[in-house]
């Protein structure tokens, strides 16, 4: 199994957009083949060292069947239409793809 930690700066103020516009597309990422989990988080303050809060940042958790499917997915129709609707909206992506240890 393959693990994604995506993580997501958006300009300021465009938090509520990006995330509509992501929550939109998530029906049709999981149905892709190998596609297990694939949903957008945001910061909770807990109080936990040493947590960084940073109200701009979408970090989206997946888990695929494998890497070749995490491949498939990054150019599939539906991924490449919400890179063109969000490309003005993100400031960065970060990706950290991993396996278990």
């Amino acid at each position: 199994m393959i693990n994604v930690i995506a993580s997501v700066r958006v300009r300021e103020g465009c938090l509520s957009r990006f995330i509509d516009i992501f929550k939109s597309n998530i029906t049709s990422v999981l149905a892709e083949k190998g596609c297990i989990e694939y949903v957008p988080t945001v910061d909770v303050p807990s109080g936990l060292p040493p947590q960084e809060l940073d109200e701009n940042v979408v970090t989206i958790i997946e888990k695929w069947d494998s890497l070749a499917d995490l491949q498939t997915h990054l150019s599939s129709p539906h991924m490449l239409l919400y890179q063109e609707k969000v490309k003005e909206l993100v400031e960065r992506v970060s990706l950290r793809v991993l396996t278990e240890a």
